[in-house]
């Protein structure tokens, strides 16, 4: 049961920081001006950069606190596949903001990323809600809303900040 409820946690982790943060990074460089290509090279970069770090974040703090609690060495294996998952789930959702402007141009783009970045959100909070018994509908309105927040980040510091 426990390991289910750690590997539960680090897909939507993963699903929910790759999606929030890819999107508000190529949000705000988009409306920076940045050229297509540009964006989708960095945004590859971004994702697979981010994926790797959280996976070997999620397993080292895995294994610290699993070392902490028994007072002595662990098992790699469940943070190994936690690192694992971390890492498929963080590729996988960061293709959701990023295929966009793989597909369209810069303006239109910006607008698939954002709005399937955000309801993609609210199918996680939801689906999340539905594991936990929890309210579907506010957990998934709840983890868009958080994630939008990362979105107008990223176009305001794009807005301030253009690309000279």
């Amino acid at each position: 049961m426990k390991t289910s409820a750690l590997y539960l946690r680090t897909i939507i982790f993963g699903i929910n920081d790759s999606l929030v943060s890819t999107v508000g990074f190529l949000a705000g460089i988009s409306v920076a001006g940045v050229p297509r290509p540009i964006i989708v090279l960095t945004g590859i970069t971004y994702a697979l950069v981010e994926a790797f770090s959280m996976a070997m974040g999620d397993f080292l703090s895995e294994e610290s606190a699993e070392e902490y609690i028994h007072k002595s060495d662990v098992s790699d294996r469940p943070s190994v596949m936690a690192a694992i998952l971390m890492f498929a789930s963080c590729v996988l959702a960061s293709l959701i903001p990023l295929i966009p402007y793989i597909i369209f141009t810069s303006g239109t783009a910006l607008i698939v990323s954002v709005c399937l970045s955000v309801f993609s959100l609210f199918i996680v909070g939801m689906v999340s809600a539905h594991f936990s018994r929890l309210p579907m509908l506010w957990r998934g309105a709840r983890m868009a809303f958080l994630g939008g927040a990362a979105i107008v980040m990223g176009v305001a510091i794009g807005t301030f900040m253009p690309v000279v």
